[in-house]
């Protein structure tokens, strides 16, 4: 039996995609995912997930078990492909002729975890447990990062400005004298970024500096830089 998912759908719930080519396995893996509530995908082949990701990427939190002895592409090649094309979920590897060396190459390339089979069910739930958290990790920082990065370009140019040379760690005075403005202006235009970025305090505020880069690659006299 060749389970093929015509696309891989948005589901609130975490998603396990499984990509195992012997069939017995795949249906076990299966049943044994949607036996706990989860939703699972399944994959005789990584050129399907790529494909079904390619046709309807999931943005929820999801992982990826992948077995490494796969026919046509190896694990290790599907797991190339995905961060290639951006895929960032978790990758946990399974395998029956697992070593030292092709398990160093997993985790270099970024898998989670490695289990050898047979696998245990409670080890291989809480491997997806963890990998599931990473992910909602993951999507967390980015929606933080993007709001943070809309946020920013909603300032005016001089707001810009003035916030580049506070996470530089100018003070207000030398601020002002590089605009050519009063002190006074410096603080009303921090204040105005500052609450416009949701930060409160300057700590708040070189914390999503960082995120934003704008001290590191922004120039302030880009005004709409980052």
């Amino acid at each position: 039996m060749n389970v093929q998912p015509a696309g891989v759908a948005h589901f609130d719930a975490p998603t396990v995609f499984v990509v195992e080519d012997d069939d017995d396995v795949r249906e076990s893996l299966e049943q044994l995912l949607r036996s706990v509530g989860m939703q699972a995908n399944a994959f005789s082949g990584g050129e399907a997930l790529i494909g079904a990701f390619e046709a309807e990427p999931i943005s929820g939190p999801a992982c990826i078990v992948l077995d490494v002895r796969l026919r046509g592409a190896s694990g290790l090649m599907v797991q190339r492909e995905l961060a290639r094309r951006g895929i960032a979920h978790p990758v946990i590897f399974i395998t029956g002729h697992g070593d030292i060396v092709m398990t160093v190459k997993a985790m270099k390339a970024g898998a989670v975890n490695f289990l050898t089979k047979p696998v245990r069910d409670q080890d291989l739930l809480e491997a997806i447990a963890e990998a599931v958290d990473l992910d909602r990790t993951r999507i967390a920082e980015e929606l933080a990062t993007q709001d943070i990065k809309n946020r920013w370009l909603e300032l005016t140019p001089r707001q810009r400005q003035v916030m580049h040379f506070v996470a530089c760690g100018m003070p207000n005075r030398e601020i002002a004298e590089e605009l050519g403005i009063t002190e006074i202006t410096v603080k009303i235009y921090r204040g105005e970024g500052m609450r416009r970025l949701g930060t409160r305090t300057l700590g708040e505020f070189l914390s999503k500096a960082r995120m934003l880069g704008i001290a590191a690659v922004t120039s302030p006299n880009t005004p709409g830089a980052p």
